[in-house]
Formats: C-alpha cells, sequence, structure tokens
C-alpha cells in the first residue's frame, strides 16, 4: 500500500478532484509511488482527507485514463508506472485503441473542459488589480502587508455594503465579516450554527462544495427536489415538519448547478416557512451579480425582516479567483459564534488583498468589469446552447440560464450514463461535471453541468462536437437507468 502523504486545500478554486489528479500524479513520476503499489479504496482515501468519496471516484478515472493506475476487480487499485509518456501534465491519454483515433489527431492535445467551477482566465482584469496592488502598496505602506481586523479591512466593509445596497441588501459595516472566499464563508456559518450529527438541508441537485462541508463537519444532508421556481416548498415544509434541522443552505439566483431563480412570491413563502420553524437560512449569493437576462429578484436577505438569513458571496467569479475575497451578512447571537469561528481559523483574510479589492470598488472599476463580464457569458451561453442543439442527439435536454456559468443537461435515457459517457469523454478530449456529484442521494445518472464560461466561443462548438462523437460510440451499448427527476429542462 502506498504511503498517503496527500493534502487537499478544501477551501481552493481547484475542484478537489483535479487536486487529488495532480497530487497523485506528481509522486507516481517523481518515482515516490512505485508500481505495483496498491492505493487505498475511494472509500478509505476519502475518509482520511474528509472529503467526498465522488472527488477520489473521478480523480481515480481520469488517472485510470491516463495510464497512470489500473483496477483489478477483486483486488483495487495499483499504480502500474505509465507515467513516462505524460510529462505534460495537459497531456491526452493515448487514443490508438479509440475507433475515432484518426478524428482526435487532428485536435489539439489538450483538454476542453466544462468541468470546472472557475471563469475564464481571459475574464481577469489582471492589469486593473496590478493597478489597484500598486496603488494601495504606494499608499499604505506596510500597513498594506500587515494583519487586519478579523471581520475585515473597515473601509472594505463599508464598500461591501454600499456596494449590496444596490441588490436591495441593507446592512451596516459591522454586519459584514470579509473571508478567504465565499467557501469560508459558508462552512464559518455551518461551523458556528451546526454540530455533528445535525441536519442540514438543501436543494437536490445542489452545490457540490456544500456536500463537502457537510462531509467534512460529519453533517447530514436532507435533498429537497426542485422544479421551475426552485425548491419545492410543499416538501421543504414536510421535511421541517418531520425532522429537526439546524440550516436551510440554498441559492436562489442562478443556482448552481441547475441555474433556476426562484421567483419572489416563493422567496417571501420560504422566509416565512423560516420563521414558522425558525430555522436560519444561508443564502448563497455568489452568482447574483452575474446576471444578462431579466434583473432577478432582491436576495433573500433584502427580503428578510426577522434576521434568520446569513447571506454569504463574494468577488471571486467576478474579479480575480486566487484573491479570496469573499464576505458574509450576519447578526445577532450567530454572528457572535462566527467571528469566534473566523478569529480560530485564520485570524484575518490577507489584508493587501482587502486593500486592493476596496480600490477597485471605490473606483468604479468593479462596475465596469462586470459590465464586460456579463455580456461574455451571455455570447458564450448562446454559443453552448446552439452547439447542444446542433451536435446532440435526440432526446437531450438542457436549461437555458438567465445568469451564472452554468447550464443543466440531461441525457436522452436510451444511451450512456454521464459516469459512463465521462469515463469514454476523457480521450475525446473533452470533461464534464457529471450530475451525481451533486446529489444527496447520488441520483441524476443522466444529468450533466456544463460550464460555457470557461471557454471561448470556438472550443465550446468543438468541446460539444467532440462530446457526441463520445456519446455516439457508447450509445449503442449503453443500459438505461430508471428516470430520475432533476432541475426544470427545456
Amino acid at each position: 500500500m502506498v504511503r498517503i502523504d496527500l493534502s487537499v486545500d478544501k477551501f481552493a478554486e481547484e475542484p478537489l478532484y483535479r487536486q487529488l489528479i495532480r497530487l497523485i500524479r506528481e509522486r507516481i513520476v517523481n518515482g515516490v509511488w512505485h508500481p505495483g503499489e496498491r492505493l487505498p479504496a475511494s472509500r478509505d482515501l476519502a475518509d482520511v482527507l474528509g472529503i467526498s468519496r465522488i472527488s477520489v471516484v473521478n480523480a481515480y478515472a481520469e488517472l485510470r485514463e491516463m495510464g497512470l493506475i489500473s483496477g483489478q476487480a477483486g483486488k483495487g487499485t495499483f499504480v502500474t508506472g505509465n507515467a513516462g509518456g505524460l510529462s505534460d501534465p495537459g497531456a491526452l491519454p493515448s487514443v490508438a485503441a479509440n475507433p475515432m483515433a484518426h478524428v482526435l489527431q487532428r485536435h489539439p492535445p489538450n483538454v476542453i473542459a466544462f468541468s470546472g467551477g472557475a471563469p475564464a482566465e481571459e475574464f481577469m482584469p489582471v492589469a486593473l488589480i496590478r493597478q489597484a496592488f500598486n496603488a494601495v502598496l504606494e499608499r499604505d505602506g506596510a500597513a498594506a502587508v500587515a494583519y487586519e481586523e478579523t471581520e475585515g479591512y473597515y473601509p472594505l466593509r463599508e464598500a461591501v455594503a454600499d456596494y449590496l445596497r444596490t441588490t436591495g441588501v441593507v446592512c451596516k459595516p459591522d454586519e459584514v465579516l470579509i473571508t478567504n472566499g465565499c467557501q469560508q464563508a459558508l462552512d464559518m456559518a455551518m461551523q458556528a450554527l451546526m454540530s455533528e450529527g445535525d441536519i442540514l438541508i438543501t436543494t437536490n441537485p445542489t452545490y457540490l462544495g456544500i456536500l463537502d462541508l457537510a462531509r467534512v463537519r460529519r453533517v447530514q444532508t436532507i435533498g429537497i427536489p426542485l422544479d421551475d421556481d426552485g425548491i419545492r416548498l410543499d416538501l421543504l415544509e414536510q421535511a421541517l415538519s418531520n425532522q429537526r434541522a439546524r440550516l436551510i443552505y440554498i441559492a436562489p439566483t442562478f443556482h448552481n448547478p441547475t441555474g433556476t431563480i426562484m421567483p419572489i412570491h416563493r422567496r417571501r413563502r420560504l422566509l416565512s416557512l423560516a420563521r414558522e420553524y425558525d430555522i436560519p437560512i444561508l443564502e448563497d449569493g455568489v452568482y447574483h451579480e452575474l446576471s444578462y437576462g431579466p434583473t432577478p429578484p432582491p436576495p433573500l436577505r433584502a427580503l428578510d425582516d426577522s434576521g434568520l438569513v446569513l447571506h454569504a458571496s463574494g468577488f471571486s467569479k467576478i474579479v480575480l479567483p486566487g484573491t479570496r475575497i469573499g464576505y458574509l451578512i450576519g447578526q445577532g447571537q450567530a454572528w457572535e459564534r462566527i467571528l469566534r469561528v473566523k478569529r480560530a481559523a485564520d485570524i484575518c483574510t490577507p489584508g493587501l488583498n482587502q486593500r486592493a479589492m476596496h480600490y477597485f470598488i471605490k473606483t468604479g472599476a468593479l462596475i465596469n468589469h462586470l459590465e464586460r463580464v456579463r455580456r461574455l457569458c451571455r455570447e458564450r451561453r448562446d454559443v453552448m446552447l446552439h452547439a447542444l442543439k446542433k451536435y446532440m442527439p435526440d432526446g437531450t435536454r438542457w436549461t437555458v440560464p438567465q445568469g451564472g456559468m452554468y447550464t443543466w443537461v440531461e441525457l436522452p435515457h436510451n444511451g450512456p450514463t454521464a459516469a459512463e459517457l465521462y469515463n469514454n469523454a476523457i480521450p475525446f478530449g473533452v470533461t464534464f461535471a457529471m450530475g451525481t456529484m451533486f446529489h444527496t442521494d447520488s441520483s441524476g445518472g443522466y444529468f450533466m453541468r456544463m460550464n460555457f464560461a470557461a471557454q471561448a466561443p470556438d472550443k465550446i462548438d468543438e468541446g460539444i462536437r467532440r462530446l457526441r462523437m463520445a456519446w455516439h460510440a457508447l450509445s449503442t451499448n449503453a443500459t438505461p437507468l430508471a428516470p430520475v427527476t432533476g432541475a426544470p429542462i427545456m
């Protein structure tokens, strides 16, 4: 058995399964792990790292395609030692045995990835951010790199409060906590409000990161199905009546992964249920500003008059992921517990990043940049929707998001499942996020989350074309599963 000396960063923008692929590959290529050595079972490795098993399963699947590991039925997973030809970490596995190899050879060797959760690098305003960092260092000197208050750089908290008023959220700077990204904001709230064994209610499907946090915190999750207007409130009320849940996590605007928007009448009813059952709501608003359709309804926090809503968001999706500036809005006794958790976790978020983000907001650069990102996202969404219609087989359905970065695709049930297609798609040079990863109960076998914001328009068209080839290569041999319920599709 190999020696497990792996460590993943649960707050990083890089998905956990990609971190695992990189870390395991490095150990094999560098000779730390040797051919013939056995890897731990996916469940065992997930338990050791405190992450979701599906992250390990996905990593092992890609590593097998690279030829770095192999599975033997009834025996386990082993290092193969076939690392010599993979000095380029982006290189594709050999397709010599693939019937479409002659087609693949005309394509560049890099994979077209629709699987990630980050925007494209060309969206990032690098020159403007460099200007912000330089201006802050010149203005503030050593103070720019000193410790800040645990709650965050006060002028940034003021700027966030001012900025949120444009969405309808009214809060004081003292109710703003600056965090290392939105993921840390979610984790802080969970740590402060929940104990091991408590019940978290969310949607089914839901954000993968909240499922990973729930696993790490040893919290139980209950997933409530969605319809065209988001979470089913009749089923939510039933769950609240039957279970002693401690927290509701929800993304009402451009829900990840489905892209749905909860209308205002349902938001008000959700808040009414929260008051009736005295249960706090953790609202994820990270995509609220990425609207390129009709203006979405105000965040839940803007409609809340009982202090039950904690609003988490950040700037990673719209400015620079690496700056890791997020925030959490709250009040009351829960707020004091959250501040104690933050002090214990990392004292404060890096001051230079906070001050640069403050500069970026106050100079008006953020608003101008957002307009550009919205325009590019809409353009890429339209290209993906056209490509799906052009290439994907009859019976494929998908959402038409009015914001965010994803469309939610359902494959026809007379063909391969998303997991089967995923393993076959890698040699064709394209990846996506499997729907099962986002479900609390491992359902969603025919669903895929596709990130259209991460690729240029020509890559989107080519990626969907490759996906169709991968589907066609499998479709005649697939065994359909029973239909599953998911988010609304066109």
